[in-house]
């Protein structure tokens, strides 16, 4: 079939509850590009949203696959253990942000692992609310539609969802109304930490101590629209879980695997995470995700009370240890923070430039996880990305603010982030000139 008769197609079969960006029929990836049916190549700076960070088929890791489909596909780990599994744990465990981070249990999503998280910190505090952030993303699942609260379409019309889950404010300093009027007082550098507060009232009016079984927070909030935490913010939050003996679960799904230019995003701020969630860029595009807390925590659990049927599939841990082994053999955190710093760069010029600036209204992230949003009421962001779109690179927009983040693979080469940085800000320019291309279909929505 033609591209337009597979895309025509697709649009008849495939789920309509599927968000898209567009109607391109993805062919072929190798590196930093895609080829879609018909040979259109474009610069992909989406990676799958954060999933092929390592660049599309990577030569290690797409061997380590193929060898290990030869010898073993599905090992299934409520039989025995598979060898691939344990050789996972034992590339991870020297990554881990903490030492007390030793005990592993792999499942294939991120919402799965996320819930794996709630079923320990539950089980092991035999307490049962659960505090989110308010903008994280957490899944799509019974249990993650209701901790999910980046935008009300994820949980919109499939209630009642879980119970026993609250929201707190999370510090989007860019957003904060007690900065908005502070004239300058504070700022991202000198936060008013009232999403502290927030959480110490919302223990004493909602949700007792007692009663709360912990903190799941997104280091760098993600589809909230790719936000940092203050300085100290994550510090004083660990104490208020410490104080009120409440665990404090880092999902670290979509900023984890040297997204921010450390393997962790918890390790910019030195903070100890008593769960962590993975995913995504775990394996470079194979399913794949998993959760690690100390083994006094994993232990408590019965056996036959974790587990499934592809859980920790053989391939895709064979793929993980691929991708371990890559990021120390490729220097992968070197590049990510160098070609962090360009991307950065050309998005704070634009800012500053007069001619642009008056549409940006702030650029923020860290290492190659960086948002750009837009002052609101025009739909700059779905304009911008159609203009990049148009000049053949693939970016995403995310947040309920108009809002684009940018997603390259760690792993990109200066010459293709210069190529990158050309087109974004050339598609910056027009619409600020006052172009307005037809919204993609995302409409500023973002997918994930």
């Amino acid at each position: 079939m033609s591209a337009s008769a597979l895309a025509q197609f697709g649009t008849k079969h495939v789920a309509r509850g599927i968000g898209r960006l567009s109607t391109e029929v993805i062919e072929s990836g190798s590196g930093s590009y895609v080829t879609m049916v018909g040979g259109r190549e474009m610069l992909d700076f989406t990676t799958g949203i954060g999933v092929a960070n390592l660049g599309h088929c990577h030569q290690a890791v797409t061997k380590a696959a193929q060898s290990q489909a030869g010898k073993l596909v599905h090992g299934q780990v409520n039989i025995a253990f598979q060898k691939p599994y344990l050789d996972l744990i034992q590339s991870l465990l020297p990554l881990m942000p903490h030492k007390s981070l030793d005990t592993f249990f792999f499942w294939n999503s991120g919402a799965e692992a996320v819930e794996a998280a709630v079923k320990l910190a539950r089980h092991a505090t035999k307490k049962q609310n659960i505090i989110v952030m308010q903008g994280s993303y957490h899944g799509r699942t019974f249990g993650t539609m209701a901790m999910t609260r980046s935008k009300t379409v994820y949980g919109e019309g499939f209630a009642p969802l879980m119970p026993g889950v609250f929201s707190v404010p999370f510090p989007y300093c860019a957003q904060c109304s007690i900065a908005k009027h502070s004239k300058g007082e504070y700022s991202y550098g000198n936060c008013c930490m009232d999403p502290l507060l927030q959480l110490e009232l919302l223990l004493k009016r909602e949700s007792a101590p007692s009663d709360t079984a912990a903190v799941f927070i997104e280091p760098v909030l993600g589809e909230g629209g790719y936000v940092p935490p203050p300085p100290q913010y994550l510090a004083r939050l660990r104490e208020i879980c410490d104080k009120n003996n409440i665990f404090l679960v880092a999902d670290e799904v979509q900023c984890g695997f040297g997204r921010t230019g450390k393997m962790f995003a918890v390790e910019h701020w030195g903070v100890r995470p008593d769960i962590m969630i993975m995913a995504k860029g775990i394996a470079n595009g194979f399913p794949l995700s998993g959760i690690v807390s100390r083994k006094e925590l994993m232990d408590m659990q019965k056996p036959g009370t974790m587990g499934g049927t592809y859980a920790g599939n053989a391939v895709s841990c064979a793929a993980g240890v691929a991708v371990a082994k890559a990021f120390q053999e490729e220097k992968i955190l070197d590049n990510v923070n160098a070609r962090g710093a360009e991307l950065r760069a050309m998005l704070d010029a634009a800012k500053a430039d007069a001619n642009t600036g008056g549409i940006i209204y702030d650029v923020r992230g860290l290492g190659l996880m960086l948002a750009m949003e837009c002052v609101p009421g025009h739909g700059y962001a779905s304009k911008i990305q159609a203009k990049c779109m148009a000049k053949d690179l693939l970016v995403l927009t995310t947040s309920i603010y108009d809002t684009i983040r940018f997603i390259p693979p760690l792993n990109i080469s200066k010459e293709d982030m210069a190529k990158g940085c050309q087109i974004i800000k050339q598609a910056i320019e027009e619409v600020a000139a006052g172009e307005r291309p037809a919204e993609t279909g995302t409409r500023g929505q973002a997918l994930e």
